[in-house]
């Protein structure tokens, strides 16, 4: 990492142009991913990665470089580059930094990138067989442990200079069952902000058993149907569909450019009044957690909507200057070769009231979706398409079979007024969300959920 006077010579240099604000963001970080099918370790990979980048902005100008070339002379070199493309000037004024300690809100107890490769493989092999033990239906088992650490120091021409460690853990496992004549495949994928201590609470054999849980139930799925009517979406990774087809559309990288379906809504009804929707990236040892965001401002929790009123958007600096709005610590990027901007951290509903049995009472026809799987959405008009990948049918009231080939089709904005009843057993589940600045790791959760009318689009044919 640069000194502290390295840093003041550079943002000084930075500062001799047209622009009113400079910062410099380095990364020195491991990653390490070991893969496993069946019994045998197929791959161990491990990255180094180390460099910096370096921004100018002029009003909402921003020009942006970065290298992991990191002696004086390549990086004056990129400065004056930047300076060049923003506009040089003789004048400017001098940076002094004052660093700021950075209290850490997510302690690691098992390093998990310093670990032994024996451990690792040792839990990866603990859910491998666990999943086998599940069933004779189970014909192979895939399973991958990450490890991410990465150290940050950023410093900016305002006089911030912070630093910050982030390690994460995550075990995915995929189980394929087969009933003789076609194969199917249940996944589970938990990960935090923690070390290999993780596995102590969160056990490798309960992630390879929910897996193959996943797969069996499919090998007995028949093809939904579809049509529009009410479906209960269950608690956990259910939350991927607000933070897709609404998240995404409530963060100033959208906001600012005027392609969100939220734009000017502040203060107004978006939502049922069932609804209220929380970003914080300060919870504990959270996936999507950190002590400060991608531009060194503290970590906040964020209330997007409260009783259906949207009160708050993600916001980063420069799309602040955009819309006159001060930061909200929601600046993230994958690493260095990325400028920030306004992204999620830990985005859920926040529990209500309502039962499984009030939710089911009175549906004729719907679809329990009981595990969501991936989709797609368009920020500007808030259409999404979203596969289920566990579901089950609803018949007068109870819960049925399970149907395969579901997915939700509608729009953001209508969904969020149709959610009508909201559970009591909120969790959360991790991904990884991809957005203009790379590939971050988010957390997205919610209770059950009951939505009113939503199209399921299925292959049944009726």
């Amino acid at each position: 990492m640069l000194s502290k006077t390295q840093l003041e010579r550079m943002l000084t240099r930075c500062m001799r142009s047209k622009a009113d604000f400079a910062e410099i963001f380095e990364e020195d970080g491991t990653s390490e991913a070991i893969s496993m099918l069946n019994d045998a370790v197929e791959d161990v990979n491990r990255v180094l990665r180390s460099g910096i980048g370096i921004r100018l902005y002029a009003g909402t100008r921003s020009v942006y470089g970065y290298t992991n070339v990191l002696d004086n002379a390549t990086l004056e070199e990129i400065i004056d580059d930047l300076r060049a493309a923003i506009g040089k000037e003789e004048q400017g004024k001098d940076v002094v930094l004052h660093p700021t300690p950075v209290k850490n809100n997510h302690p690691v107890a098992v390093d998990p990138v310093d670990a032994s490769l024996a451990e690792k493989v040792a839990l990866l092999d603990r859910a491998q067989k666990a999943a086998f033990a599940t069933s004779d239906q189970i014909e192979k088992v895939n399973g991958t442990l990450s490890a991410v650490r990465q150290h940050v120091q950023i410093a900016n021409s305002d006089g911030r200079l912070v630093q910050d460690t982030r390690i994460r853990t995550r075990m995915a496992c995929a189980a394929y069952a087969s009933d003789g004549t076609t194969l199917q495949s249940g996944t589970a994928s938990p990960g935090a902000s923690m070390g290999l201590e993780f596995f102590d609470t969160t056990t490798p054999e309960a992630i390879g058993q929910e897996a193959a849980r996943v797969a069996i139930v499919l090998t007995k799925a028949k093809p939904c149907p579809s049509g529009k009517m009410p479906v209960i979406i269950d608690n956990g990774f259910g939350g991927v569909i607000f933070h897709e087809a609404c998240g995404h559309s409530l963060e100033a990288t959208a906001v600012a450019k005027n392609q969100s379906v939220f734009c000017g809504k502040l203060g107004e009804r978006i939502a049922s009044e069932k609804v209220t929707a929380i970003d914080d990236g300060t919870i504990p040892n959270a996936w999507g957690s950190q002590n400060v965001d991608d531009e060194g401002n503290p970590q906040q929790k964020r209330v997007l909507i409260k009783d259906g009123i949207l009160q708050s958007y993600m916001v980063d600096t420069l799309n602040g200057r955009r819309m006159n709005m001060a930061s909200t610590g929601s600046s993230r990027r994958q690493s260095y070769k990325f400028e920030p901007t306004s992204r999620m951290s830990n985005t859920f509903l926040a529990a209500g009231t309502d039962s499984l049995e009030d939710m089911l009472d009175g549906v004729e026809k719907g679809l329990y979706a009981k595990k969501m799987g991936g989709g797609s959405v368009n920020p500007q008009t808030g259409e999404f398409n979203f596969a289920v990948q566990e579901g089950y049918l609803i018949e007068n009231g109870k819960i049925t079979d399970p149907v395969k080939g579901a997915s939700l089709i509608g729009n953001g904005k209508e969904i969020l007024m149709h959610i009508d009843m909201v559970g009591d057993n909120l969790s959360r589940s991790q991904g990884m969300c991809g957005s203009s600045s790379g590939s971050i790791p988010t957390d997205v959760g919610q209770p059950r959920i009951r939505v009113s009318k939503i199209t399921v689009g299925g292959t049944a044919n009726e």
